[in-house]
């Protein structure tokens, strides 16, 4: 089931990014995969903004979560992590797909995200759920500001890039 975040969710969202960042290891990105989970504050704020949901197995526990703002007048997702114990069943795309209708009813003409360019569950993934890869061309001030902070991090030790889905 995918839901709204609630703030109680918080902790075990962090949790769960971190599990799910350890599989980066086993491409050779030992620094992405011992990156910290993004800090309470910033979930519990998009969590606030209603732009954090989460997908729950059979028990209610919650296994994945999905976080997105508004960058150049469409939606873009921030952050999308599903437990490595419930990965390959279909999780993250149906988080995807949730934020999709969401995103159409607020008048979003497309979603957006940026990614690692040559990890098969980041670019090569997405272009399975319908995103394109953006050129250095194609992106907006927005996205230019998030891939400088993610260049800032460290990030761009790896091709990176921008992708977006028309809605």
């Amino acid at each position: 089931m995918i839901r709204v975040a609630r703030a109680a969710d918080v902790a075990v969202m962090r949790l769960i990014e971190v599990a799910a960042g350890r599989a980066f290891a086993d491409v050779g990105m030992d620094k992405v995969a011992g990156d910290e989970a993004l800090p309470a504050a910033e979930l519990l704020a998009y969590q606030r903004d209603g732009r954090a949901w989460v997908a729950t197995d059979a028990n209610e526990q919650v296994v994945a979560y999905l976080i997105a703002l508004w960058v150049d007048q469409v939606v873009h997702i921030e952050q999308v992590s599903v437990h490595p114990g419930y990965a390959r069943r279909g999780i993250g795309a149906a988080l995807i797909e949730h934020v999709a209708g969401w995103a159409r009813e607020r008048g979003s003409a497309a979603l957006t995200l940026t990614t690692f360019a040559e990890v098969a569950w980041n670019a090569p993934y997405y272009e399975r759920l319908g995103f394109r890869r953006l050129t250095e061309d194609e992106l907006t001030p927005g996205l230019r500001a998030i891939r400088a902070e993610e260049a800032a991090h460290g990030l761009d030790e790896w091709p990176r890039l921008g992708m977006r889905r028309e809605l």
